[in-house]
């Protein structure tokens, strides 16, 4: 009997966390961070049922917030196995869970003067640097495509997902006395023929299949169509001489958008103008990106063979203290400004929606998937005033949203990836999505392949 356990991603799309628990083992696949409104707060802690001295291992699908951002709690709770990821994956969550403590420890910091002149008690943050570190030191890298042992009866294989760098698919094997059954977590798909990132690869076995649903009741804009948008808009911003708001994931959303900007100055589709890289979280990422150029396509490596990418950005600047972000509120426009949180839940970005968004010639550009009560969310439906750190800002900014950046896969990428499973007729698990993405997506897998999808909500536990 096989046991799943769901501490997050059920009915929503933020705080992937599925535990595994076979006769022999128990596994862990990703442990990610809530996010998206006050209320997802109560959720970011160790779930009192999850007993960390009994995990045999933790699998993490990629780096994102989302998928890893609470594997500190574990090591905090007495957590010392094994973290398998693989190599990218292992880099990037250090880059990101460190950039995650530093943040929280700014914030806790600002939130508890305000509690202090309240006379309330402190908070202490989810988690600390040494925390961080203790987790990092855990982490076991792991090549794709090669099964590993992860627990006593449990292997592993980690597949291209296409999402992120290093991100991964994982194909679990349990085996009991001589026979055996197969698990599959898509963790998030990337997109067809997206820029840099190699497709994802699936699988041909499973006899359970945890699938993310993010987009599943639809296809994003075809990426072309996608990139002259992009390039229309940002030509208008540049006559009107206004700043370019980039709420930017710093890992994976900011080097595919620098990557198309280079494309379009080499090929002289738009003038070169400023461009501020606003994170020093993104800047370290796309020093990681490119130590690993085995992992991109082909068209990318082309393009760095024929002359250097970064001869073509040579009007990026780099901000990466907080002085060199404020000095950005002096800089006139036209200019680009990348800066996180992507869902517009924290970092830099907020300052800058502060500063512009009231202003009429401010062009606001989203890029990727904003979840359920984020501010970015608000702004994407059209929201004409909004609150930030506690003040009312107008929103007189063009706010343009361009889904086919998005790095996760449409609804006939998702159904091309879960088809050569169908054919093994297995127990289909929806994961990572809304209502509103996981049921349009349910209907289509029963209407195609005769399997009616189960769809768990946070807590749930199913047998198999």
């Amino acid at each position: 009997m096989i046991r799943i356990q769901f501490h997050g991603a059920a009915g929503e799309v933020t705080g992937s966390a599925y535990l595994v628990e076979t006769p022999r083992s128990r596994v862990l696949v990703d442990f990610g961070m809530f996010q998206g409104g006050e209320h997802k707060a109560e959720f970011n802690r160790l779930p009192e049922s999850l007993d960390v001295t009994r995990l045999d291992a933790v699998l993490v699908t990629h780096a994102h917030l989302d998928h890893c951002g609470r594997l500190p709690l574990l090591t905090r709770a007495g957590y010392s196995g094994p973290i398998y990821c693989t190599e990218a994956t292992s880099e990037l969550t250090a880059l990101i869970l460190r950039d995650s403590a530093k943040v929280q420890a700014q914030d806790i910091e600002r939130l508890n003067r305000k509690r202090q002149r309240a006379d309330e008690p402190p908070l202490a943050p989810l988690y600390g640097a040494a925390d961080v570190e203790k987790t990092v030191s855990l982490f076991r890298q792991t090549p794709y495509d090669r099964p590993v042992q992860v627990a006593p009866d449990v292997h592993a294989r980690f597949v291209e997902a296409g999402h992120l760098l290093g991100s991964a698919s994982i194909q679990l094997r349990i085996d009991r006395n001589g026979e055996h059954r197969c698990l599959a977590f898509s963790g998030d798909l990337g997109p067809r023929g997206a820029p840099i990132l190699k497709d994802a690869v699936g699988f041909h076995k499973a006899d359970a299949v945890m699938l993310e649903s993010t987009y599943g009741d639809r296809d994003h804009k075809p990426l072309a169509d996608t990139v002259l948008e992009f390039e229309r808009i940002v030509r208008e911003a540049v006559e009107r001489k206004g700043k370019i708001l980039v709420p930017t994931f710093a890992v994976g959303r900011a080097q595919l958008l620098l990557y198309l900007l280079a494309v379009m100055f080499r090929n002289k589709a738009i003038p070169k103008f400023p461009i501020h890289v606003d994170s020093p979280m993104a800047l370290e990422a796309s020093r990681i990106y490119l130590k690993h150029l085995d992992l991109f396509d082909e068209d990318f490596q082309q393009m760095q063979r024929q002359r250097p990418l970064l001869e073509d950005l040579d009007t990026v600047r780099a901000s990466p203290t907080a002085d060199d972000s404020k000095a950005l509120n002096n800089c006139p426009g036209p200019c680009m400004i990348l800066a996180g949180a992507g869902m517009c839940t924290a970092g830099r970005i907020l300052h800058h929606f502060k500063q512009n968004l009231w202003k009429p010639e401010t062009t606001v550009i989203i890029v990727g998937f904003q979840g359920e009560g984020t501010l970015g969310r608000q702004l994407v439906e059209g929201a004409s005033q909004v609150n930030i750190m506690g003040e009312k800002i107008a929103v007189k900014a063009r706010v343009h949203t361009l889904g086919g950046f998005s790095a996760h896969a449409g609804q006939s990428d998702l159904l091309r990836w879960f088809e050569p499973l169908a054919r093994c007729e297995p127990e289909v698990i929806l994961t990572h999505g809304e209502a509103k993405g996981r049921e349009p997506l349910a209907r289509l897998i029963e209407e195609r392949h005769g399997l009616k999808a189960r769809k768990p909500m946070h807590g749930d536990e199913l047998v198999l």
